[in-house]
């Protein structure tokens, strides 16, 4: 999984890693031959107390040590580049796929899951390609070097290296084997912590409304054991495999040390080549050590691009058809055509049969009981869900057949819980529209009941907003929601619940400005509040996902039982007769 990832993602920088693995092939090269040279000097130079050659030829080593270290430098300033592009390309990719999710597809991963592999998980990925872009190349072939050269200095210890680089390879692979499942693990626990911590930021209020702080604070004691259990369990192994390592690296020099002296003893092995050998056989430990490191990262890298790949590969259950059909007009006309929706695996449908017009000009209301699915119905206007079966007609052209860019830029949407981004109240309300002037921003602020409270905040239009929109009421966060739809100026407006924080006198002007405000398009509301929609045009009834009356207030007093029984027990028995 990794490998195939890291295909796709290096591509676009095929040319850099030529030049970073030419530069990383003269740099190994140039310590391979470091140490021949420096045998040369001993036999040639201290042994035979020859001066010159032994200036000479440091002269060539300083040179070369030299070049080796600006080879080194540049080989790792590409390796970053390279590193960091294509975290930030998979990063950019991740997050472009989860902007393509339907509900459903973002409810399977979680968000507390998708923030985690776009971050840490990529992370991981990063630091294992800075790693393995530079040691991965320079392992193998100092070790190959290191082995040619060694035996080429001494054959008669070369067979050291049968014993030392079987049993170092068997022990890394012994580490892979057992630390791969607990990365695994390890990065499950990481989303654990996160949805914990998340959880209990955002639900902060609750917590301490119902004096839930020492079992929130146990449960976040759980999930942090766990995640240092798994932690501990992996450095332990990291912690015997350092040494180890250490221990076969001695070994061999204590064991080259040993064998080669009695060679050079015995007049069959000069010094120098010693020497040579000995730094030779370091040299090809240090690669394998080297290849340890990155073995390290690996396991985590795999599992983390295991992860991010899932959230790739994922087929976005609502997308764009592969030929669209664009709208000949933006009537703002909406159908409903015998529309059925329901969830996977659920026994009944949430919608059953729909089938209703929205007209442009008119204000359209939908009302019902709790779970009876007047959210469900909103979001299959803008595609957040596929009906089951049926048609969905927007602009009299089926949602399904239509980019998604080109059905939202026709819809301004106003969700149950108004949310705000960080940033001033100016950069909220131009989010729908960024070439919007200043006058049609207090245009829309005026029409939502807004223009007041924005005119007394300090800076107006450039008053901060904190993210969510922690720092104003919640009936100035519907306002400024419901002006960030109206500055858009769209066909259809789709208003979930946003009422439900305003007075009922706020709410009333809001609705007289908004009727005045949005003559030529359909508007949409859904509500709790028989005051909110009593005065619009037709109200739709629904009752368990099916429609049970449509008509004026006063037609549905008399020919709907559900809405007479919700206009009760909301206004009485006297307004309903």
């Amino acid at each position: 999984m990794l490998t195939r990832l890291l295909r796709t993602y290096l591509r676009p920088y095929s040319r850099q890693i030529v030049i970073l693995v030419v530069l990383l092939v003269a740099q190994t090269v140039g310590n391979l031959y470091l140490p021949n040279l420096n045998a040369d000097i001993i036999n040639n130079g201290v042994v035979e107390g020859h001066l010159h050659y032994i200036l000479s030829t440091g002269e060539v080593m300083l040179v070369l040590t030299l070049l080796v270290g600006v080879c080194a430098v540049i080989a790792v300033y590409w390796a970053s580049r390279v590193a960091m592009g294509a975290g930030a390309d998979i990063r950019e990719a991740v997050f472009t796929r989860v902007q393509s999710f339907s509900a459903r597809d973002m409810n399977h991963f979680g968000t507390a899951s998708l923030i985690t592999r776009n971050t840490n998980d990529i992370q991981q990925i990063q630091l294992f390609l800075q790693m393995a872009l530079t040691m991965m190349v320079i392992a193998p072939i100092m070790c190959v070097g290191g082995i040619i050269l060694a035996i080429h200095e001494g054959a008669q210890l070369s067979t050291l290296l049968l014993v030392a680089v079987p049993v170092m390879g068997a022990f890394i692979g012994l580490v892979m084997v057992r630390v791969i499942p607990q990365f695994r693990s390890m990065q499950i626990k990481i989303d654990r912590i996160n949805q914990v911590l998340r959880e209990q930021i955002t639900g902060v209020r609750v917590i301490r409304a119902f004096l839930r702080n020492r079992s929130e604070a146990d449960r976040f004691a759980t999930a942090n054991a766990e995640l240092t259990d798994t932690a501990l369990r992996v450095n332990r192994i990291f912690a015997l495999a350092l040494p180890v390592m250490m221990v076969i690296l001695n070994l061999s020099s204590v064991a080259v040390v040993w064998f080669g002296g009695r060679l050079v003893s015995e007049g069959s092995m000069p010094i120098g080549n010693l020497t040579a050998f000995l730094t030779y056989i370091l040299q090809i430990l240090l690669s394998v050590m080297m290849a340890v490191m990155v073995a390290i990262l690996l396991p985590r890298a795999a599992a983390s691009a295991e992860r991010v790949k899932q959230v790739l590969d994922t087929v976005p259950e609502v997308s764009d058809p592969p030929i669209p059909i664009s709208p000949t007009a933006m009537t703002g006309l909406v159908k409903f055509e015998q529309v059925t929706f329901a969830y996977p695996g659920s026994e009944r449908p949430v919608l059953d049969d729909l089938s209703f017009t929205l007209e442009p000009g008119k204000t359209s209301a939908i009302i019902g009981g709790t779970g009876s699915g007047k959210t469900t119905l909103l979001n299959l206007i803008p595609r957040f869900f596929d009906a089951t079966t049926g048609h969905v007609m927007v602009n009299n052209v089926d949602v399904r057949s239509q980019e998604q860019e080109v059905l939202w830029s026709s819809i301004g949407f106003v969700p149950q819980a108004a949310y705000l981004f960080s940033g001033t109240v100016e950069s909220n309300i131009r989010f729908a529209r960024p070439d919007a002037t200043d006058a049609q921003l207090w245009r829309a602020l005026e029409i939502a009941q807004a223009r007041d409270f924005v005119a007394a905040m300090p800076g107006g239009l450039d008053a901060p907003i904190d993210q969510g929109g922690t720092n104003v009421s919640g009936g100035q966060r519907q306002r400024l929601a419901i002006a960030r739809a109206l500055v858009k100026e769209p066909r259809v407006y789709l208003f979930d619940d946003c009422f439900s924080a305003l007075d009922a006198a706020t709410d009333a002007r809001l609705r007289a400005a908004l009727k005045a405000g949005t003559q030529d398009a359909s508007v949409v509301i859904v509500a709790q509040r028989v005051s909110t929609i009593m005065h619009a045009d037709r109200i739709i009834v629904l009752d368990d996902g099916r429609v049970v009356g449509m008509g004026t207030h006063a037609e549905l007093l008399t020919s709907c039982d559900p809405y007479r029984e919700i206009v009760v027990s909301q206004l009485g028995e006297g307004v309903a007769t």
